[in-house]
């Protein structure tokens, strides 16, 4: 699977997605449980949502309760974006895990699933600029600074697809090697937060 084949499933998730425009409203992933595709699917529906969810808690009348809860629900997407990646690196890793690695090969500065996140992300930020540049509720100035980032958005969506395509291709040949480092992310951990494991 290459980066058009993960780019186009993203897109064709967002899309669903704003066919409710809902953070509440369940997906419909129509791959099997088992499957990459189906991984790739949850992972940008996780962004999708959150993207949502950092809208829903910028206005500064938030009721703050409200403002709380969504925190919260920020929190819990971001840990399972985290997790998602890393299921997403071990799919990656048992791919090349045949592959006879040169012994000059280097690592790179990222994995191929941090990468992919950023191409995820990326699909969110076209799509809602894609909207910006078709508004005609807007003046000549406002729409020519959308236009721009728009087209520029789309320059960073090539660069970075053959970026990661590379990189895939330098794995499987061994030029590159997989090392995966796990999140060590403390702020929500009870066991490492100070905040929380001084409360017990």
């Amino acid at each position: 699977m290459d980066t058009k084949d993960m780019f186009a499933l993203f897109e064709r998730q967002i899309i669903d997605y704003h066919k409710t425009d809902s953070v509440d409203a369940p997906t419909h992933n129509p791959y099997g449980t088992d499957t990459f595709e189906h991984l790739l699917w949850e992972k940008s529906y996780v962004d999708t949502v959150q993207w949502h969810l950092e809208d829903l808690i910028r206005p500064e009348d938030v009721d703050p309760v409200e403002a709380l809860r969504l925190k919260r629900w920020i929190d819990r997407s971001n840990q399972r974006r985290t997790d998602m990646v890393e299921q997403i690196d071990d799919h990656f890793m048992r791919q090349f895990a045949a592959v006879e690695v040169r012994p000059d090969a280097k690592i790179n500065t990222e994995t191929p699933a941090w990468a992919i996140d950023r191409l995820s992300i990326l699909a969110l930020k076209i799509y809602h600029f894609g909207i910006e540049v078709a508004r005609t509720d807007v003046d000549e100035a406002q729409h020519a600074r959308c236009l721009a980032k728009y087209n520029t958005l789309l320059e960073q969506r090539a660069d970075l697809m053959q970026a990661i395509d590379d990189l895939l291709q330098e794995l499987a040949d061994g030029r590159k090697r997989m090392k995966l480092y796990r999140q060590m992310k403390m702020y929500n951990d009870p066991m490492l937060n100070p905040m929380l494991y001084n409360k017990k």
